[in-house]
């Protein structure tokens, strides 16, 4: 209790035709081929007072497969684990994965948390075979992704 973890509660599905069932959005883009296809999926999440961090699992093709809520944290801190971050791609047969999480303070750029949390998952990731696309954080006026500013190799999209 008071882990902050969801499991599956805010979740996507591509077998529903490809709309979102959780924040009413328009379709998603198949395959997610750049970060604005991306931002399509992230749209519920950016207005919120706290700290969340959501995986998006993706197969061979980058279709989206589930998106999951990994934790919700405080006003300015979410801990996300490898352990966490890595269980729902794996149980999906995921063949990469991108992770999300939005800044409610507004400001769109890295911390030096955010760098450490994303070279344990590009670690991780490369361990488990299941490598990390991009690293996103979201806010209600922009975002910052580590692949388009280099910090992910781009050999994805």
């Amino acid at each position: 209790m008071g882990s902050g973890r969801l499991k599956n509660d805010h979740s996507y599905g591509g077998s529903n035709g490809g709309e979102c069932v959780f924040c009413q959005q328009p379709a998603i883009p198949k395959p997610l081929r750049s970060t604005k296809d991306v931002l399509a999926c992230l749209e519920f999440f950016k207005d919120k007072k706290q700290e969340y961090f959501v995986t998006l699992s993706l197969d061979g093709v980058g279709n989206l497969i589930l998106r999951r809520i990994v934790t919700i944290g405080l006003l300015d801190v979410s801990l996300a684990h490898p352990r966490e971050v890595f269980a729902g791609p794996l149980t999906d047969r995921a063949a990469s994965v991108i992770i999300c999480h939005n800044h409610p303070s507004g400001v769109a750029e890295h911390s030096k948390e955010d760098i450490k949390t994303t070279q344990q998952l590009i670690a991780a990731g490369i361990l488990l075979g299941i490598p990390l696309r991009d690293h996103i954080i979201i806010t209600r006026t922009g975002y910052f992704s580590f692949r388009e500013r280099g910090l992910i190799d781009a050999t994805f999209y």
